[in-house]
Order: structure tokens, then sequence, then C-alpha cells
């Protein structure tokens, strides 16, 4: 069976725990604010959105009735000041909300807001969802576990996210593929880091649908870096593959490139240095990672079943019996991140090695 049938069906949405609500406001995740999910949901009409092509993109422009399209518009644009400037709403002078855009295709049914600077016609937008634990806690390890960082806030049982740039992995292979072999070579690089990375802190469901590529000019070449933009299959499945980015159809093109560029030995470097990436950056988390896996840990975010028949997977996969003693994902979460601290330990140099510059210049060493 392909991985993409087996995520088919939306997930249900898991509530908050009272504990995690406590670590959310202590890294300022909760704040007060005027915008409510349910608010935009009292919308009066909408049209399907299509592309240039002509294909329909699965969003829907929605409207309000007259009464009501001034407040809605007008908590949107404080929810944009909290999530750019904490709350500064001078920064909304010249700002608008051009459109309110409405998915039916994800999990979560999210709105998108275009807002827009009337002085010079600058865009940008922003996403309005509905509370899911799996989702948030995506989003935390997220900014934990990976380069990136991580902007939004929860008011309610709503969920305020600033927009991910880059783009959309299916339009890249498309319409902007490497032509150079050391583009290829550079892009192969990155989708087996990125395929390290979500697997160790076990995001499912990253098709090419589901993460973006950022591109940056380097010197003579170009430099990726592959983003996700959905976390809503963030530790719920049964299924060890639906971790693996390198299991779905939809990114064929890369692992391609990924076997015409790259030997095992390259491989296995890639995943050797991402690893030691991650163990760094819980290393200087300050105890934040730690502090979330206190509360994941304890935290029930699927289905009993899912957990026993992943536990097992992963035991299976790292040759390692502590999986199969997990009671929740986010003990199997903390399993992974644990193996990866063990096997990348920083190195200490003795402090009888240790040489002042003046011993060095008098050659006593």
């Amino acid at each position: 069976m392909a991985v993409d049938n087996l995520i088919s069906r939306k997930k249900d949405c898991y509530p908050t725990s009272d504990f995690f609500e406590s670590y959310l406001r202590r890294y300022g995740r909760i704040v007060d604010s005027p915008i409510d999910y349910q608010d935009l949901l009292r919308y009066t009409n909408s049209i399907p959105m299509y592309d240039e092509r002509g294909d329909d993109t699965l969003w829907s422009t929605v409207f309000y009735a007259n009464n009501e399209h001034e407040e809605v518009h007008d908590h949107l644009k404080r929810a944009y000041a909290i999530l750019k400037a904490d709350g500064d709403m001078s920064i909304t002078r010249h700002l608008y909300i051009d459109r309110v855009d409405l998915c039916m295709y994800g999990n979560t049914l999210p709105f998108r807001i275009r807002i827009v600077n009337h002085l010079n016609d600058n865009h940008d937008y922003f996403y309005v969802k509905r509370i899911d634990a799996n989702r948030i806690y995506g989003l935390e390890l997220e900014h934990i576990l990976s380069p990136n960082r991580i902007n939004y806030f929860i008011s309610g049982e709503t969920i305020v996210e600033e927009h991910i740039i880059g783009i959309p992995a299916e339009a890249f292979m498309s319409e902007n593929r490497p032509a150079s072999r050391f583009d290829e070579v550079r892009l192969a690089k990155e989708f087996v880091k990125f395929n390290e990375r979500v697997f160790v802190r076990l995001l499912g469901d990253m098709h090419s649908g589901n993460f973006v590529i950022d591109i940056t000019r380097d010197f003579e070449k170009w430099h990726y870096r592959m983003r996700p933009i959905d976390f809503d299959q963030q530790s719920h499945h049964y299924r060890k593959e639906v971790y693996l980015p390198h299991y779905f159809h939809q990114n064929t093109p890369f692992i391609q490139i990924g076997q015409k560029t790259l030997a095992p030995e390259n491989v296995l470097q890639y995943q050797t240095e991402e690893r030691a990436l991650i163990a760094n950056r819980v290393r200087v988390s300050h105890g934040r990672f730690r502090n979330l896996m206190s509360v994941m840990t304890e935290d029930i975010i699927s289905t009993d079943d899912n957990v026993r028949r992943l536990r097992n997977q992963l035991a299976e996969h790292y040759h390692c019996d502590d999986f199969r003693h997990c009671l929740t994902m986010g003990e199997m979460v903390q399993t992974s991140i644990n193996l990866v601290l063990a096997a990348s330990k920083p190195a200490t140099i003795p402090l009888k090695e240790i040489h002042s510059a003046q011993e060095v210049k008098e050659g006593k060493v």
C-alpha cells in the first residue's frame, strides 16, 4: 500500500492540555487577541481559486456580510500586529485586508489572509487555524530542533501563524529544477538532511505538497533549505514510513536526483551531520526541549493502537528495545532524540592539553 493512501483521511484534532498550555504561556505563545477562528466561519459566500493554468488550488476566497466585514478585517489586522510587532497597531496604519481564503482540503480547515500595504502594494500572508495539539507540538519541535524559527501565537481555540516563505516543492521541481550537477548535489544533500530531521522528531506526511524550498544565492551557486509547512501529522500515525519523506511517490524527483548524484557514503555523512546539528540545538535550547518533553511525554495526541504499532516498528528500525516501553508518542520522540544525543557528544579537550598562547610562542609545547 502506498504511504500516501494511509493518511488520506483527516485526523481528529486533539485539545491542548492544561500542562501544555502552561508551557506555551511560559514561552510567550499564548496571548490575548480579538481574532477567533469561529468568527471567520461566518462568511456568507465563497468562490473557488484557480491558478494561472486554470487548475483548482483547493482554496476558496470567502466574503462576509456588510455588517461584519469591517469588524472581521479589523480583528485580523490586530492579530497581524501581535504576530509581527508585539501588538503595536501603528504598523497597520497603511495596511488593509485584501483577501481571506479558506482551504477545505486541510486537516484544520485553515484560513489564509492576504494583507497589503496600500502605499507600495507590498503584501504578506498569515494563517488562522483551529487548535490541534499535534500541530502545536510540531511547531515547537520545528522551532527548537530545526535551523528555522517559527512565529505563531495562540488565543483561545485559535492559532495564528506567519507565512513560511519558500517555493512549494511541487512547483520547484517543475519550474526551478537545478540545471547544473553541482546544484543537484546540493539539493540532494538537503533532501537527505530534511529526511533525517523530520524522521528523528516524527513529523509525518512530508510529501512535496507539504514543504517548501527556500533558495539563497551562495557565491557562484545556490543553497537550498527545505521547510515543512504542515505540522498536523506530528507524532500521530502508526506507520514508520509516514515519517520518512522518501517513501512518498510525490517526492520521487528528489529521490532520483539523490540516486544520480550521491554515493551511499555521502548519504551516511549527511545523516550524521544533521543528527549532530540536532543534538547541538537541543544542548543550546536552555532547557526548552526538556520542558517540552516533560509535557509531551504525558500527553495523549494519538490512539493507543497507533502508539503500540509505531513503537514496535521503531524498536526494530533502531534495534533499540527502549521504544517498546514507550506509552505515548511523546516518549517515542524523547527516546529518538536521546539516541541522537548519545551518538553525538561534543569533543572535549583535557585541561592538561590546553596551553596558553605565550607557551606556544615560546616553544614550550
